[in-house]
């Protein structure tokens, strides 16, 4: 009795990581989204939406606490347990990084964009894709997965480099667009970290499976070449 009411709170935990993702991922989308058309009231909904995320982030530590003091939980319950902690720590600073660009959104006020915005929607839809497969691995336990997905954030990095190449032409060609494409710059910065918290949920779902905690070996950002 007691086995199968622990297995019924972890099934609810993960279903709740689903919920806790979709609402970073969105909380992402629209984040650009606001940028990219300079939609200052849906930044504003999007900086309102984060205290929707941190309190679901409290509720399942919460929950996540219950269990363990109450189900008893063995050697590898407890390994996904403490991993749990750790994904709904990464996705509540997910979605951080999407409040950042929403106040990067309202702090540009009425001036214009540089330019219209190419691979920054790119970077956030590649980020969310990541992300969204990054917890059906979790959650399902897919390790073999969740190790193909840390590859993909190259072309998160290389579309970074390219956004700041491009925002550095701007600033030479006119100083008085520094202040303006650094804005960009921090927004872009923020959707390459993204991606980098993705590749730690799928080192924790390796974690998980194996009991061996892996450090994925990705590409570093070279923005000297």
């Amino acid at each position: 009795m007691v086995r199968t009411t622990f297995e019924h709170e972890m099934q609810e935990l993960k279903d709740e990581i689903l919920i806790l993702g979709s609402l970073a991922e969105q909380a992402l989308l629209d984040s650009v989204t606001a940028l990219k058309k300079r939609d200052l009231a849906l930044s504003e909904k999007v900086i309102l939406g984060d205290k929707t995320i941190n309190e679901k982030r409290f509720e399942l530590e919460n929950r996540v606490m219950i269990v363990i003091a109450t189900q008893q939980p063995m050697a590898r319950d407890l390994r996904v347990l403490a991993s749990i902690l750790e994904v709904i720590g990464e996705l509540e600073r997910m979605g951080d990084y999407a409040k950042g660009i929403g106040v990067i959104n309202l702090r540009m006020g009425s001036e214009p964009l540089l330019k219209p915005l190419v691979d920054m929607p790119r970077m956030a839809e590649q980020g969310v894709s990541m992300l969204h497969r990054a917890l059906a691995a979790f959650v399902n336990e897919d390790a073999e997965s969740a190790r193909l997905i840390p590859a993909e954030d190259d072309l998160v990095d290389q579309l970074y480099v390219q956004i700041y190449r491009e925002l550095m032409t701007f600033i030479v060609a006119d100083p008085r667009s520094i202040e303006h494409a650094n804005w960009l710059l921090w927004a872009a910065h923020n959707l390459e970290r993204f991606a980098d918290r993705v590749t730690n949920i799928c080192e924790r779902t390796e974690f998980v499976v194996t009991g061996q905690y892996k450090e994925t070996q990705t590409s570093t950002n070279d923005l000297s070449g």
